[in-house]
């Protein structure tokens, strides 16, 4: 097998209809499963090395084809929906296929760092209430989440980064500072968190989503989070890479 090969089986009888995903890389393998015609659930799986990861993926493949599965040709992995294994931290393998190849940096997977857009308790809350909510409901508005999971999932007031000047922002820092952060580093998140499930991104959000970038880092200034005084490299980083990527 091939390193990132992407394996779709099926399985149908008179009581069932289901699809079994199979893709690896390096030493990781993701399987994504479940009834056909719905998001299934995904799972990753660590090995040592590529070979035992390999050796682990024909395996499975092998026991699927035993069963009566066969290869799912209309499978297409770009119109597929992908989440994370909920027992697992964010992994590429469980993202789309555009947003891994797209957004590369490692900071795009870190759970740790706040500036991440999945890396602040906001940005990781945000991003598995709208797995949540999409699991519940075909119908899902990225660009309307940020102030539906600031005001009605969090009882707060969303703040939307309309005015960029340092004077407002200031204004707002002395005035909302809480309001202001949560919905700057949610307003991101979802963005980032629709290219990451769906490989697209509307253009409001996206123009949101920037907006909030640059307006945290003058919030960041004027609270003097940083202490070199120099923008975040971080910051850049994102704002690089989500303006290079098209909406749609």
């Amino acid at each position: 097998m091939e390193q990132n090969k992407i394996e779709a089986y099926r399985y149908q009888d008179e009581k069932s209809d289901k699809f079994w995903r199979i893709e690896f890389s390096g030493s990781a393998l993701a399987v994504n499963y479940g009834k056909t015609g719905t998001i299934g659930k995904y799972q990753i799986k660590e090995f040592d090395d590529g070979e035992a990861c390999e050796k682990e993926a024909e395996k499975l493949i092998a026991s699927k084809l035993k069963k009566g599965y066969w290869v799912f040709e209309e499978f297409d992995p770009d119109k597929r929906l992908y989440f994370d294994d909920e027992e697992a931290d964010l992994h590429p393998l469980t993202s789309h296929p555009k947003f891994r190849a797209h957004f590369t940096d490692e900071l795009y997977y870190d759970c740790g760092d706040e500036e991440a857009p999945f890396g602040s308790d906001e940005g990781s809350d945000t991003l598995a209430q709208i797995a949540e909510d999409i699991r519940k409901s075909k119908t899902f508005d990225f660009a309307a989440f940020p102030k539906k999971v600031v005001e009605t999932y969090w009882d707060m007031t969303y703040v939307p980064a309309t005015d960029l000047s340092r004077e407002a922002v200031e204004q707002l820092v002395k005035s909302d500072k809480g309001n202001l952060t949560q919905s700057d580093m949610v307003t991101y998140a979802t963005a980032f968190a629709q290219i990451k499930i769906t490989g697209r991104i509307g253009a409001d959000l996206k123009a949101a989503a920037l907006n909030a970038i640059k307006r945290m880092e003058i919030t960041a200034d004027v609270l003097k989070w940083n202490e070199t005084g120099k923008p975040s490299e971080i910051a850049l980083q994102m704002i690089r890479d989500l303006e290079a990527f098209p909406a749609s």
